[in-house]
């Protein structure tokens, strides 16, 4: 198993939550885009105002390290429209895979034409552009019923009106790894919620994102059938030690 080919490694705090001034933080942000070219990740997952960077990094490396970015991270709340437009940037500025947050607070409220909404035009932009897409539910977010059923909303959404050599391509997604959890509850992946997800979801690939810190962690997460993994420790997994990382 080369599983440097299932990381997606994963650097998305802001200036701020990184307590470092923005020129730091953009340091921080190039490292890792460097890391991952020398250790030839599957991805390089970063925030949206750093893909033309990592774009800039890759060709001039002449490396095949993909770049994915999240859209309407952390929350989901935005417009479709806003999604869009952020995503059309993205793509623009050289962007793989597009994450996009869920309204996962819409769909818990039972708002499921706005999320339906969301879904289909997100997914197809993506798709027509070559993208792949991948859509964060928040596990923590949600109870075990909601993530059965967030997850086999998307899955029905996607069967139902993408064709189905699509499904490999659009993923649904664990977590943001941002989300605030009460008590020291995990915010990310747990082996309960990847099942479910892993039932629910397929045809459609699923992403463990956040909470994998271990080489064997990760290595029982793909035997449960993940098609990918996001962390920010991708270099201490890949080298079978364990990761300190938060994400």
């Amino acid at each position: 198993m080369n599983i440097k080919q299932y990381l997606d490694a994963t650097y998305l705090k802001t200036a701020t939550q990184a307590g470092l001034s923005e020129v730091e933080n953009a340091m921080v942000v190039k490292n890792n885009i460097q890391e991952a070219i020398e250790e030839q990740f599957k991805l390089i997952m970063i925030r949206p105002n750093m893909v033309l960077l990592a774009n800039k990094m890759i060709t001039a490396a002449n490396s095949s390290v993909q770049i994915g970015t999240v859209i309407d991270f952390p929350e989901g709340r935005s417009s479709a429209e806003e999604k869009l437009e952020e995503a059309i940037q993205a793509i623009e500025d050289g962007a793989d895979d597009l994450d996009f947050v869920c309204n996962y607070e819409a769909f818990k409220r039972g708002e499921l034409d706005l999320v339906k909404d969301e879904i289909l035009k997100c997914t197809l932009l993506g798709l027509d552009n070559g993208k792949v897409v991948k859509w964060i539910i928040e596990v923590a977010a949600l109870d075990d019923k909601q993530i059965i059923q967030l997850s086999a909303f998307i899955k029905n959404i996607v069967v139902s009106n993408f064709k189905q050599e699509s499904f490999p391509n659009v993923f649904v997604k664990s977590s943001t790894g941002f989300y605030k959890t009460e008590n020291n509850l995990p915010n990310g992946a747990t082996i309960p919620s990847i099942i479910m997800m892993l039932e629910n979801a397929s045809p459609l690939p699923v992403k463990a994102a956040g909470g994998v810190r271990t080489y064997e962690e990760a290595v029982e997460m793909i035997r449960l059938g993940v098609k990918r993994i996001g962390t920010s420790g991708a270099k201490s997994i890949a080298n079978g030690q364990n990761s300190s990382s938060e994400y």
